[in-house]
């Protein structure tokens, strides 16, 4: 068992206080902090520090694939680290996107290696399902809502121009809605938009409100209709939702452990000033309604829940302790990363039960040589794990 140092990236919707304050660094910070990554990613792999000094993440796996990851995650992933886990903190919206799944992932990039001229969608040829446990009152939005519904908040910004919109969505044709708010003349983004502000004001509702809100932070961006087309979810700390491939979504606000498989691979609908291929998000996303995008949370030991993926390259686990139970054995196998986000709890492995401190903010690496970990003390922390 050996701690693990993350890398914070400073994207501009990220948020000055909640990674450092978790850290216990002093806040606010200069620039924004959105995400603390996690993981052996080739983009920004943390560092375990051994007695031996620091080694990055993907550098140690390289070096022993079969040690580290375990000899059927090996065999199954090959030398990489199958997941990515992050702390999310988003103070502004984020773009609106969506994941290619498996398949398509390893199409889309062979083809685009192979061919110079492709727009460079895919950094690689791995799909991005991923979850996100929320650490605060957290806001998104995810997966498509019912037509109908959605045909009745556009409806009622009163805007004639939407008309053939909500005729698409009447007939349940979501493809057809969200291609035609996506390709809106570009001369007649910013007027729509400022119109949806406008029917707002003078007619305050939760939707025509998030649309106004959207619409501040990207004023001519179509996607702030798009938005209306999805489920509104707000989650007590806790709770999590699932963004399984082709699921439109978009994080709008608070802190959060996200845990996806280990991939960039994201194709952008709106609420963004980076480019948007229309034609490409449509083959990615999948136009079914999501009934219920909350993720239920299931017990599997005192103190210990996880949640149900249907996908091989993570699991998740929360441990809450409370100081009073003896050592805590986590069911999680394989390369594992823990972090701790409240209180101060030791982790150690089964061989020798060296202890590894693991105060709020801080997080440890254990290879699958290591066997069973068991957690004590007080506080909680997240697993992260290849699912068995």
């Amino acid at each position: 068992m050996y701690p693990l140092t993350g890398i914070v990236r400073p994207y501009a919707w990220g948020s000055r206080t909640s990674i450092a304050e978790l850290q216990g660094r002093p806040a606010p910070t200069r620039e924004p902090e959105a995400e603390l990554w996690l993981g052996a990613h080739p983009d920004d792999p943390a560092t375990v520090i051994r007695p031996d000094g620091p080694i990055t993440l993907d550098t140690l796996i390289a070096s022993d694939p079969a040690g580290q990851l375990g000899p059927e995650v090996a065999a199954e992933f090959g030398p990489r680290l199958p997941y990515l886990m992050k702390v999310l903190a988003a103070e502004s919206p984020l773009s609106l996107q969506a994941h290619p799944d498996s398949e398509y992932a390893k199409q889309a990039y062979a083809r685009q290696q192979a061919d110079p001229s492709l727009p460079r969608n895919y950094t690689d040829a791995y799909h991005k399902p991923e979850m996100l446990v929320a650490l605060t009152p957290f806001e998104a939005l995810c997966g498509f809502r019912s037509p109908e519904t959605s045909a009745a908040a556009i409806e009622a910004l009163g805007i004639p121009a939407l008309a053939p919109v909500v005729r698409a969505l009447r007939a349940g044709d979501l493809r057809t809605a969200v291609r035609d708010l996506l390709t809106w003349p570009d001369a007649d983004r910013k007027p729509m938009v400022e119109a949806v502000t406008e029917a707002a004001e003078a007619a305050p509702s939760p939707d025509a409100d998030l649309a106004a809100r959207l619409a501040g932070h990207y004023p001519g961006d179509p996607g702030v209709l798009v938005a209306l087309l999805l489920n509104h979810v707000r989650l007590q700390p806790g709770q999590a939702i699932w963004m399984p491939a082709g699921n439109l979504h978009a994080y709008l606000r608070g802190t959060g452990v996200e845990l996806m498989a280990a991939s960039d691979n994201v194709l952008r609908g709106g609420l963004t000033p980076k480019r948007v291929d229309v034609d490409e998000l449509l083959r990615v996303l999948v136009f079914e309604v999501l009934e219920d995008p909350i993720l239920p949370a299931t017990p599997v030991a005192p103190g210990v829940k996880t949640w149900a993926v249907p996908v091989r390259d993570f699991i998740l686990y929360a441990v809450d302790l409370d100081g009073t139970r003896p050592p805590t054995e986590v069911p999680a196998h394989g390369a594992r990363i823990v972090i701790t986000v409240a209180g101060d709890l030791f982790v150690g492995e089964s061989v020798d039960g060296t202890p590894v401190d693991v105060p709020a903010g801080s997080a440890a690496y254990a290879p699958a040589s290591a066997g069973h970990i068991k957690l004590a003390g007080a506080g909680r922390a997240f697993v992260a794990a290849v699912r068995t």
